[in-house]
């Protein structure tokens, strides 16, 4: 049984097809790689999948129950936790309170939540700013940061859209291995990128969208031999 399974979802806005039709799945402790060029539909996809958007037809299941639709505090309690291609944080407040509110999702007990933040900062290699504000992080600590706040919710699917965007190969290496750290807990990864030199060597299966389509759903390997696939990032020649 798969632990996501997204059925025909189409997504419009007015006159405006974001997503068409698209189908894929994730097993449990799996990473995927939701890959394409800049409009493909990638961000739209994860909206509908956290809740941010219902979509317009088609049916998306968390462990065989349909949660198209539900908002996205219905999805976060459902298993399904996310982060922005923006890091989202609290920049006033510190790491430990940035991830202190994702844990009250699930535990209104003040220490109980502290005690759970401090052990994810450690987990995401950020333990050195438990009391610090978040607006002293960099880009990549911000990302890793609110990769934190969004495990504090205990997922069992973790959404994270261009983690690696922007980073040096120093810090793309840390965000991979934090990812990895993630997968050996028996989280699963759906994850929007564009650092390819990222995500290939780690995902389990790569799904590839192209103006709102799938055009590609394989393995890594076959991915990057994809005629399609290349067309739709490098154009026809």
């Amino acid at each position: 049984m798969s632990l996501l399974s997204v059925r025909n979802v189409t997504k419009k806005f007015g006159g405006i097809t974001a997503n068409q039709d698209v189908s894929f799945s994730l097993d449990a402790g799996q990473i995927v790689g939701l890959i394409g060029p800049n409009g493909a539909g990638k961000t739209t996809m994860f909206n509908c999948i956290a809740g941010y958007f219902p979509p317009t037809a088609g049916e998306i299941y968390l462990n065989d129950v349909n949660i198209a639709g539900l908002s996205p505090e219905q999805c976060a309690r459902a298993g399904i936790a996310r982060t922005f291609q923006v890091a989202r944080t609290f920049t006033s407040m510190t790491a430990l309170e940035n991830v202190m509110v994702g844990a009250f999702l699930h535990n209104k007990n003040v220490r109980a939540a502290r005690e759970a933040a401090a052990e994810l900062l450690g987990f995401v290699n950020l333990g050195k700013f438990r009391d610090k504000p978040a607006a002293s992080m960099t880009i990549s600590e911000q990302r890793r940061l609110a990769v934190a706040r969004a495990l504090a919710v205990n997922p069992k699917l973790l959404l994270m859209d261009e983690v690696m965007a922007g980073l040096n190969p120093t810090e793309v290496k840390e965000t991979v291995e934090v990812v990895l750290k993630i997968r050996d807990r028996g989280i699963s990864c759906l994850i929007v990128e564009h650092v390819l030199e990222g995500i290939m060597p780690i995902a389990n299966a790569i799904v590839v969208l192209d103006y709102g389509k799938k055009i590609a759903d394989g393995t890594p390997q076959a991915i990057s031999n994809d005629p399609q696939v290349i067309a739709a990032y490098l154009g026809d020649e």
